[in-house]
């Protein structure tokens, strides 16, 4: 299946918005590798849920391809929890729920297809899984699970998301789906998506006890509660979000000061950022910035929704 490409993060570019998501999608490339090759080869959106849905759900993401020859597209997860729906060629849709993930995520596309993700808030799914859901999102980390052992009663789901040739017809389809299992009012998870956010949006936060002291609760409490609703430690959080900038600085700029922004985003030094950056992404952030130098004819302020 395709990964998670509905991208998140920090920006400055139109649509950001906070945690209610007034602002409607983003359009940074977050997450995504090698966003100019994937964006050339498929047609990439992304659409708002229903206004009920905003504070659980970061967005929807649509993809659609017809290539001649395979595609092999790579993520690096964040910490959300997705339900992908897909379909490949004429084989019949189904649908998965995907924990979050824990290591770089790579799918081969091939022939035709059609994808529409939910990506959750960090935090978000949680309060869906209250009603008829099964499991745990600390349950579905590193996990994905076919959408009938989570939510048995909406198997017929796929074949309404995935079959109206319209895209409105398809987000409206997702927007019933989600409305029907709730949300449920959870403030645990409430408080989880708001810190998440805290962490997404404010550099200045690169260490657990930071975010505990200014939340004014222990770091055991915290790591608890991220545990429960974000399925993840506050710590994995902070530094997949600075990998995640990482990312979109070696695509934006083939010549970073990588001591710089080490430090800035809170690694004791370029070591440090340059071996979690190789361990995340399997090339080096100076490689990896050389090769997306050469394809970077995409940019947020102009490219697809």
């Amino acid at each position: 299946m395709p990964g998670p490409h509905g991208a998140q993060g920090p920006s400055t570019s139109p649509g950001h918005g906070g945690p209610a998501g007034s602002g409607g999608p983003r359009r940074d490339t977050r997450g995504i590798v090698d966003a100019a090759e994937l964006f050339s080869r498929v047609r990439f959106r992304r659409r708002a849920p229903a206004a009920p849905l905003v504070p659980y759900v970061e967005h929807y993401w649509l993809i659609d391809w017809e290539l001649d020859e395979p595609y092999v597209s790579q993520v690096v997860p964040h910490p959300s929890v997705n339900v992908v729906f897909q379909q490949y060629g004429a084989q019949p849709p189904g649908a998965e729920v995907a924990g979050v993930g824990l290591g770089l995520f790579s799918t081969t596309l091939a022939g035709t297809g059609r994808v529409c993700g939910v990506q959750f808030r960090p935090g978000g799914f949680r309060p869906f899984l209250s009603g008829e859901g099964r499991g745990s999102v600390p349950d579905l980390t590193g996990r994905r699970r076919p959408l009938p052992e989570v939510f048995p009663a909406r198997a017929d789901v796929p074949a309404r998301v995935l079959s109206p040739a319209d895209e409105d017809a398809r987000v409206a389809a997702l927007d019933t789906f989600l409305l029907g299992l709730g949300p449920a009012t959870d403030p645990a998870a409430e408080r989880a998506m708001r810190l998440a956010h805290v962490v997404r949006t404010d550099r200045t936060v690169t260490r657990v006890e930071e975010l505990a002291r200014q939340e004014g609760v222990s770091v055991r409490a915290l790591q608890r509660l991220f545990a429960a609703c974000v399925g993840v430690s506050p710590k994995w959080v902070i530094l997949r979000y600075r990998i995640h900038e990482a990312l979109e600085q070696a695509a934006a700029q083939p010549d970073v000061e990588w001591a710089r922004l080490a430090g800035e985003l809170g690694y004791s030094d370029q070591a440090h950022l340059v071996r979690d950056f190789t361990a995340t992404v399997g090339v080096p952030p100076t490689g990896y910035a050389r090769a997306a130098g050469i394809s970077s004819h995409w940019r947020p302020a102009s490219g697809p929704r």
